[in-house]
């Protein structure tokens, strides 16, 4: 008898997966395998293996949202050609994908394309803002100990006879950082 198995994840524990689990319940699930805290760009998903392990043909492993079963194009597919091997279909209950009907598997490859483009676009526009703030000097992370007149000051003291332990309870840093920031800078 064909089973319908359910897959929910978050990302962080502080997340509920309740929503997710309602859903696929409601859509006839039983078992429903959880991860919590964790990457959908991981690959050690325990649940998530334990959910594929379980398939068998004819069943159908259901989720909530594409995303929740893969971040990359490449892995949905390898996914999906699992559970063709298996001969079990696949299941998205937001995006009303079906892999059991050839209309259902062209969506799929069609989705996860567009998925895969919007996290690249998303990449790349936060690469964009990091490099512009780094432009104007901005960094994340936590702020910078020492601005770029006191690393070439400290470099230029340090060329002169100066101790790294003096430089260091000047500028009011551990030694290490002083080293690292004046390195950083191609000042040594």
């Amino acid at each position: 008898m064909p089973r319908k198995i359910g897959y929910a994840r978050v990302s962080t524990l502080d997340q509920n997966l309740d929503m997710q689990v309602n859903a696929l319940r409601q859509a006839g699930c039983d078992p429903v395998f959880t991860d919590s805290g964790t990457s959908g760009a991981e690959i050690d998903r325990p649940a998530f293996t334990l959910a594929l392990d379980t398939v068998c043909e004819g069943d159908t492993l259901i989720i909530w949202r594409l995303d929740r079963m893969s971040r990359s194009l490449k892995h949905l597919m390898e996914l999906n050609q699992v559970l063709t091997d298996k001969g079990a279909y696949f299941e998205s209950l937001t995006e009303k994908i079906d892999t059991s009907t050839a209309m259902g598997e062209f969506v799929f490859h069609i989705l996860g394309a567009v998925a895969q483009l919007e996290r690249e676009i998303i990449r790349e526009r936060t690469m964009a803002g990091l490099a512009a703030a780094a432009d104007r000097g901005s960094y994340p992370g936590r702020p910078r100990k020492l601005n770029s007149d006191q690393i070439r000051n400290a470099a230029r003291e340090k060329r002169r006879g100066e101790s790294w332990s003096t430089l260091a309870r000047r500028y009011e840093v551990n030694q290490e950082t002083l080293r690292r920031s004046i390195a950083d800078a191609g000042l040594v």
